[in-house]
């Protein structure tokens, strides 16, 4: 699914009034009636209600769903924010109109000075009050209703974003001074600023409501950012053929564990097998031989010439894909090892873990990471590599400028994994669940990346496949384990079920 800025979003609106004959007010009895139908789907006609309006056009949405809720029984109080007077939008002014001829109605039109409404935990607001195209943080008198409104204990829905919140980047915005849903009703699409988590609070459950935006035109419009879905990934999933055998679907080489970390390469190993790799290789300190031919008989392994860790990184055969980082410490003979890899390996990589956070010792060691190879830091990972960052956005933002720089992907993992491309596109994955915050998750997604890779899909592929697929598994784990039951070895032995899942 595609994430378009608010400007793209904006253009999309306009082209669809001017290529399908329809008026800005028709779009906003459309965005109404959805709206509508949700909060009668969830809330009774009994329930206490009060409608927050702004000036805008996000102001005429909310009062047109005022108007709506009337005529279906309901009883809300409905305010309408004009301050100074003659500030309300044109379709604004028209849905004032069309409320005020709804018969009889509770509505407050705020010009000037006012009270606070009550409001308590009893209430359902709707906020209405801006919408994405707002341009500056909220102050004033609009900062105190917001703040009023969080504190007053009322469930609240948005509509479109929460009030205060930019669709697309917020560095200077201050939570407290944003509306924190309980549910955004987002018009058509997502917004950038759903995938960060420093906004979780303030955009609650999020939804999308379809008004029929022209569909030419969204498939017109490129976009810069994806929330990556099953039939995306299906897509470019290839099937297998009859004729095959393990010599078409490749040879993955894992660079992982080392003594008391071998867990780490085991995990990566069966992501890896359970993904379809051809043939699977281990390269580990001699400490690691027993453990990884007992654990995982169907992987070879390949001894390093040290007991305890690994001081050898460079391949002995040719391979479709390297992974290192599982487990591997940082010792320094290790980091010298990575060191000889990076300045001799030219293909694309696989960087997890360990192998990151030998880079951030040695952190010259970025220039000689091959172009195209793929990175998969958590947020702490990625401090180390390229400065503390403030907060997920920033992290995001830095992300972008890495990626760039230094020609790579970088995955950053947590809720809604995005994977950051070169060329500045993010890929959000929709899968996934809190579950698999677990000890060695991150090494199963290795595994599964490598194998992706040595199966012949180009790195940009590989890692949406890698990061949607071990998301399914670790969602297929929950629904046996629960929030608090998986481990990353329930999330490797379900890969095969995921691609399973996904690819029919």
């Amino acid at each position: 699914m595609k994430i378009f800025t608010t400007d793209q979003i904006r253009d999309i609106d306009l082209k669809t009034i001017e290529n399908e004959g329809i008026t800005s007010l028709q779009l906003i009895e459309r965005v109404a009636e959805s709206v509508t139908c949700e909060i009668i789907s969830r809330w009774r006609s009994s329930k206490k209600i009060a409608i927050f309006a702004g000036p805008g056009n996000n102001g005429a949405d909310a009062l047109t769903v005022g108007r709506m809720l009337v005529e279906q029984g309901y009883s809300p109080e409905i305010f309408l924010f004009n301050i100074g007077g003659n500030r309300l939008s044109p379709d604004c002014a028209t849905c004032k109109e069309r409320l005020l001829q709804a018969g009889e109605i509770d509505f407050t039109e705020v010009t000037g000075l006012f009270s606070l409404p009550h409001l308590s935990s009893e209430y359902l607001v709707v906020d209405g009050l801006f919408g994405s195209g707002l341009r500056e943080p909220l102050s004033g008198c609009f900062m105190t209703l917001v703040r009023y409104i969080n504190e007053s204990g009322a469930t609240i829905v948005a509509i479109d974003v929460p009030s205060g919140l930019f669709g697309d980047w917020n560095p200077r915005s201050i939570n407290r001074n944003i509306i924190h849903a309980d549910l955004t009703l987002a018009i058509q699409f997502p917004r950038l600023s759903f995938f960060i988590a420093d906004n979780a609070e303030l955009i609650g459950e999020w939804k999308i409501l379809d008004i029929e935006l022209s569909p030419s035109e969204i498939r017109r419009t490129p976009a810069p950012f994806y929330y990556v879905e099953k039939n995306d990934v299906r897509r470019v999933l290839q099937p297998r053929g009859e004729f095959t055998s393990k010599a078409d679907y490749g040879s993955a080489l894992l660079i992982a564990g080392s003594s008391g970390m071998l867990g780490a390469a085991v995990l990566a190993a069966r992501g890896a097998l359970r993904s379809g790799a051809g043939k699977v290789t281990v390269h580990s300190a001699r400490c690691g031989h027993s453990v990884l031919q007992s654990s995982v008989p169907e992987a070879l392994f390949q001894t390093d010439n040290n007991d305890l860790c690994i001081t050898d990184m460079l391949p002995r055969h040719e391979y479709s894909a390297i992974a290192i980082g599982p487990g591997i410490g940082t010792n320094e003979a290790t980091i010298n090892a990575l060191e000889a890899f990076l300045k001799s390996y030219d293909k694309p990589v696989i960087l997890d873990a360990d192998a990151l956070n030998c880079i951030a010792r040695r952190n010259n060691l970025l220039h000689y990471v091959p172009v195209l190879s793929i990175i998969t830091p958590h947020a702490g990972e990625f401090d180390r590599l390229f400065g503390a960052q403030p907060n997920h956005e920033a992290r995001l933002a830095k992300a972008i400028e890495m990626a760039h720089n230094y020609n790579i992907l970088i995955i950053l993992k947590g809720h809604y994994t995005a994977i950051v491309r070169p060329d500045g596109k993010i890929y959000f994955n929709s899968s996934g669940n809190p579950a698999m915050a677990t000890p060695g998750s991150g090494d199963v997604l290795t595994g599964v990346l490598a194998a992706m890779l040595a199966q012949g899909y180009k790195p940009e592929i590989a890692a949406l496949l890698a990061v949607y697929i071990h998301g399914y598994a670790g969602d297929l784990a929950a629904e046996t384990e629960g929030q608090y039951g998986v481990t990353a070895g329930d999330i490797a032995a379900r890969i095969g079920q995921a691609i399973k899942a996904i690819a029919f």
